[in-house]
C-alpha cells in the first residue's frame, strides 16, 4: 500500500454513531461480532460510525474479519503501541501520583484507573489499523500477498466499561468534554474519555496535564510518527478476505453520495493516531505512583 498523508477532512463530515445499547437486529449483531474479533470489551466511536453505511462495512468487515485473527495482525498490534509509547515518552508529562494520593485516592483506585486506560492502550490499536486499512483501500490500496498467514484464536473480551455520558455529567466534566473537543478539533468525545471521567476529580487532572503537551510544540510531529507506522503496519498485512480496493469504492457509494464514507473515513484515520498518544500520556502520569492512603 501507498502511504497516505494525514488528512482531516474539511468540512468535518456528519457522523452517525450509533450507541450500543441503542442497537438492535442485524446492527446489534454486527457490534458483539466486532467486538469479539477485536476481543475489546466497547465498539468504538469508529466501528459505530462506519457501521451507519451497512454496504461498506459489510465489505470492509469481509476482509477485517479474517485478517484480525492473525497472528500478524496481532504483531502489528503490538508494534504500534511500541511506537506510539515511544512518542508519548518524549511528552512532557507529570507524574501525576501525589497529587491524586492528596485527594485521597487509594493504591486500589489508582489501580482501578490504570486497568481502564490499559483497557484502552490495547484495545485502540486495532481500531487504528482499520481505520488505516480502509482509508488505503478506499484510495485504490491492497493489501500484501504471497504470505503466508497464522490463524489465532481470538482474544478474550475484556469487561464492561462504564461510561459517564454528558447527560449524566457534572457542570465541570462537561466543561472538559467541550475543552477536549475544542483544543483536539473534534465533534464528539471518544470513549476514552468518558470512561476515565467516572472519576472526575482524577479526569480534571489528568486532562489539565494532558492538555499541556498536546499544546505544545512538537506534538502533532509524534502523532504523524504514529500515522505513518500504522499505514507501514498495514500495508504489510496479508490478504486474507480478498477485498479489492474498486468493491469497497463500490460499496461506499451505494451507502452514500459524495465522498460521505471517505470523509468519514479520514475523519478517524486521521484522529486515531492522536487518541493512541494520548492514552498512551495518560498511562504514563500513573507509571511512577505507587500506594497512598487508604489502601
Amino acid at each position: 500500500m501507498t502511504s497516505l498523508p494525514r488528512h482531516k477532512p474539511d468540512p468535518i463530515p456528519a457522523i452517525h454513531p450509533l450507541p450500543e445499547f441503542a442497537a438492535t437486529g442485524a446492527r446489534k449483531a454486527v457490534y458483539e461480532d466486532t467486538k469479539a474479533a477485536l476481543g475489546v470489551p466497547w465498539m468504538g466511536v469508529v466501528t459505530m460510525a462506519f457501521s451507519h453505511y451497512p454496504a461498506f462495512y459489510a465489505a470492509l468487515w469481509s476482509a477485517v474479519g479474517p485478517l484480525v485473527r492473525t497472528a500478524e495482525f496481532g504483531a502489528a498490534c503490538r508494534d504500534l503501541r511500541a511506537v506510539a509509547e515511544a512518542q508519548a515518552d518524549g511528552l512532557d508529562i507529570a507524574d501525576l501520583g501525589p497529587a491524586l494520593r492528596s485527594k485521597g485516592y487509594s493504591a486500589r483506585e489508582l489501580d482501578d484507573v490504570r486497568a481502564s486506560i490499559e483497557v484502552f492502550s490495547a484495545g485502540n490499536m486495532p481500531y487504528v489499523l482499520i481505520a488505516s486499512l480502509a482509508r488505503s483501500l478506499l484510495a485504490g490500496g491492497s493489501l500484501a500477498t504471497g504470505r503466508p498467514t497464522v490463524m489465532e484464536s481470538p482474544p478474550p473480551v475484556a469487561g464492561r466499561l462504564v461510561l459517564l455520558e454528558r447527560h449524566h455529567a457534572d457542570a465541570p466534566t462537561v466543561a472538559i468534554y467541550d475543552d477536549i473537543q475544542a483544543t483536539l478539533g473534534l465533534p464528539f468525545v471518544n470513549t476514552d474519555y468518558r470512561a476515565l471521567a467516572r472519576w472526575p476529580t482524577y479526569f480534571a487532572t489528568a486532562w489539565t496535564d494532558l492538555k499541556t503537551a498536546i499544546v505544545a510544540p512538537g506534538y502533532e510531529a509524534r502523532v504523524a510518527a504514529v500515522h505513518d507506522e500504522a499505514m507501514r503496519l498495514v500495508g504489510a498485512l496479508p490478504d486474507v478476505g480478498g477485498l479489492r480496493p474498486e468493491t469497497l469504492q463500490a460499496a461506499a457509494r451505494a451507502d452514500a453520495p459524495d465522498e460521505t464514507v471517505v470523509a468519514t473515513v479520514e475523519l478517524f484515520q486521521w484522529l486515531l493516531p492522536g487518541l493512541v498518544v494520548n492514552v498512551a500520556g495518560l498511562r504514563r502520569q500513573l507509571q511512577e505512583s505507587s500506594a497512598g492512603p487508604m489502601d
